[in-house]
């Protein structure tokens, strides 16, 4: 029989995920990945870099030191014809040269545009830091949500291996009166395709469950991606103390994005300030201390050497450069009023994607206690026909209704909790508290 084939690769399927030992929470899974998950290695290397560039060199602040030296020859070939008429000619003459410097260049002042890169620098770090930030809330989200996921999964393997059961136990009675003769063929070749579809419907939720584990070993970056994980958690509980005016007032002060848009209006002043350094005079300081060697083959000197030291400062500024100041401090202006505006529509998104993320959990809240209401019903009311089934006074379309109820009860419950949940994790991510998982 078909049935027989079924059952003991329902069996293998379920003993496979048993063969894990350790246990995996949220916390330990978002600490897991945090360690060892590669996007966020690669952020905080580039939160390195940036942390790097943080220096007053790197602004223009400090001087230049540069070793210069080189060496030269030439041969040369001469003619010369005099006024007496005589001619000398010289073949083969050699000169060689050999020269050594150390130059020193130091821009003292320019009208406050280091100081304002420097500011730059220290912006951009902060920048980086926030960037890290939203990487790793982005992270965490994402493998909570995942987590969950893989739970309701399981919660929904449960419910479909219930079934199974249920069905087996059904087919089980109508073999026992087809027997007897108190039941028809028809009867017994229904509760097969009740159970065979069941069976199908448990075999096919094996593979959402891999796929769910899948994907949570592979953003935890765990090698073995098909390596069995064994949840500490089996049900969903949705957090239903979340405070809407809380959760608003932490967006204002702890969203990151929001604070990113704060760090852009920033650097967008410090761009104008630089830009406006340029109005201001410059005062730049170059140095150099060298020696010159030069040997003659020809002439009266044979040898000349020079060795010194010379400075010099140079004061300038810029009187006209065809409007490309003015133009530059004009559109930097303008650019701050940019980020001013960004900003302002980022507060308007952030403040609509609360309403609705709100709303939505509310409303899932809601559904989650209506459907466990309704499960409680589906399954005494399956007791119920089961009962009377047994019994011969319920026909087996009426027990399968009873029995598809109490499925369709089960997983409508199993989504609210889900639902509920990741609109939870949404709006701590929206506040900035997403952190508080780890907790």
């Amino acid at each position: 029989m078909k049935r027989l084939v079924i059952i003991p690769l329902i069996i293998a399927y379920a003993i496979a995920p048993m063969q894990a030992q350790e246990q995996y929470d949220l916390k330990r899974c978002i600490e897991t990945g945090l360690e060892q998950n590669y996007a966020i290695r690669i952020v905080r290397n580039e939160q390195q870099i940036a942390n790097n560039n943080v220096t007053w060199g790197n602004a223009g602040a400090m001087p230049t030191l540069d070793l210069n030296a080189g060496a030269s020859a030439a041969m040369d070939n001469t003619h010369r014809k005099l006024k007496d008429g005589t001619a000398e000619d010289t073949n083969g003459a050699t000169s060689e040269a050999a020269q050594a410097e150390l130059a020193l260049n130091w821009t003292l002042f320019d009208g406050f545009g280091i100081q304002a890169e420097h500011a730059k620098l220290q912006e951009l770090n902060q920048l980086g830091e926030l960037n890290t930030r939203l990487t790793i809330e982005d992270f965490v989200a994402s493998l909570a949500a995942e987590y969950y996921n893989l739970v309701r999964q399981k919660i929904r393997l449960r419910n479909l291996r219930a079934t199974v059961s249920l069905s087996k136990e059904r087919l089980r009675i109508v073999e026992e009166r087809y027997n007897i003769g108190s039941m028809s063929r028809l009867d017994l070749q229904q509760a097969k395709v009740y159970f065979n579809s069941d069976s199908s419907k448990l075999l096919t939720q094996f593979e959402a469950v891999y796929a769910s584990r899948i994907r949570l070993n592979e953003l935890m970056a765990v090698e073995d991606v098909s390596a069995p994980i064994v949840l500490s958690d089996s049900i969903i509980h949705p957090n239903t103390t979340l405070n809407k005016a809380n959760l608003w007032n932490e967006v204002l002060t702890n969203n990151v994005s929001l604070l990113m848009a704060e760090k852009m209006h920033t650097l967008s002043e410090i761009n104008y300030r630089k830009a406006k350094s340029r109005n201001y005079p410059y005062l730049r300081l170059n140095a150099a201390y060298g020696m010159d060697n030069n040997w003659y083959e020809l002439g009266t000197t044979e040898l000349q050497r020079k060795l010194g030291l010379n400075a010099g400062v140079t004061v300038g500024i810029n009187l006209f450069d065809g409007m490309n100041r003015r133009r530059t401090q004009r559109n930097a202006r303008i650019e701050i009023e940019n980020e001013s505006l960004r900003k302002e529509q980022l507060s308007l998104a952030l403040k609509s994607d609360m309403s609705n993320l709100w709303m939505a959990y509310q409303n899932n809240l809601e559904l989650w206690t209506l459907e466990k209401e309704n499960r409680i019903v589906a399954t005494d009311n399956y007791a119920i026909a089961m009962d009377r089934y047994k019994l011969g006074n319920l026909a087996g379309i009426e027990l399968r209704e009873a029995q598809n109820s109490l499925l369709e009860a089960e997983e409508r419950q199993s989504i609210a909790e889900y639902a509920t949940k990741v609109c939870e994790i949404s709006l701590l991510q929206l506040s900035g508290e997403l952190m508080l998982l780890l907790q």
